[in-house]
């Protein structure tokens, strides 16, 4: 791996396991709508010119009807429902439960009979990652929470539909293209949800809220999928994968320097588990003879946060 490619792994490492700390921070003052609604804006604006300029918005809007599923299972579902889980549960679990992902990807291309047979070392990798997540939900989270785990699920697999969408109904688009038009998409349907549900605010948020909202769309939305694309021109989209077995490990770390959330022992114990089980399942053999390289333009299953 290249100087560059390490840089880019690191920063969106950090830019992919700071999120949950900075929802938990606003969720405090903001409603999990209103939060949605303004990390969607600001960071549509800051991608929609990039990619206006780059030629990548037409090609995107001739399959509309999948950029609209895709915004809804990846961005305007899910972003809500963490919201609304964070408002009960520590951001370290969220981020650990979120680690989930790659399991219920599989287990939904199982179920539309899409996925390979499995080997013996997934099927363990499958057990561990359940045991991982009934660990955390049985031991780290109490009772009168587990309607914010529920939330977590419909987040997990929302994550994990996503990237399928990506990967088949709007493979070979501009990355850019479908994210800055799926962000844009997702802010216009959260203005009516806001202004009916929540109404305008009355008083402006704390600085603390504002900079949380702000570093949420610029530094964890707008940038980071920009690292994404050029890590992923750097070390093609399978290798960039990887990331999402760093992220959770961050997101513990964050939430302990920064909120004083306590590192129990499950939360240990579950992170390795789920952690393990989601690499042993996703594993692939590695093919024999060169492998094409993918397009950093080009939309990829990656899993987006």
């Amino acid at each position: 791996m290249s100087r560059r490619a390490v840089v880019l792994f690191v920063a969106l490492s950090l830019a992919w396991g700071i999120p949950y700390l900075l929802i938990k921070v606003a969720v405090e003052e903001l409603s999990p709508a209103e939060l949605v609604l303004a990390r969607t804006v600001l960071a549509a604006a800051l991608l929609l010119p990039v990619a206006v300029a780059r030629g990548a918005v037409v090609p995107v809007l001739r399959r509309w009807r999948w950029l609209l599923a895709f915004t809804v299972a990846e961005i305007a579902v899910p972003w809500v429902a963490l919201g609304s889980a964070e408002q009960r549960l520590s951001s370290s679990t969220t981020g650990l439960l979120i680690a989930a992902v790659p399991l219920v990807g599989v287990a939904l291309a199982l179920a539309s009979g899409r996925a390979e047979r499995l080997s013996g070392s997934a099927w363990m990798g499958i057990g561990l990652g359940v045991a991982g997540v009934a660990g955390l939900v049985g031991f780290d989270v109490g009772g009168s929470d587990l309607g914010a785990v529920a939330e977590m699920g419909i987040v997990v697999v929302g994550y994990a539909v996503g990237p399928a969408i990506l990967a088949r109904q709007l493979r070979g688009l501009p990355g850019i293209g479908v994210m800055s038009l799926a962000l844009t998409l997702a802010a216009v349907m959260y203005v009516p949800i806001v202004l009916v549900g929540d109404g305008v605010p009355s008083a402006i948020p704390s600085a603390e809220v504002v900079w949380s909202v702000v570093l949420l769309a610029v530094v964890c939305t707008a940038a980071a999928f920009l690292m994404l694309f050029a890590l992923v021109a750097e070390v093609g989209p399978v290798r960039a994968t990887t990331i999402t077995y760093v992220n959770p490990a961050v997101a513990v770390v964050a939430g302990a320097a920064f909120l004083n959330e306590p590192v129990t022992v499950w939360k240990v114990v579950g992170f390795l588990l789920v952690v393990t089980g989601s690499y042993l399942v996703n594993r692939q053999p590695r093919p024999a003879g060169p492998q094409p390289v993918a397009s950093a333009g080009a939309a990829q299953p990656v899993d987006c946060r």
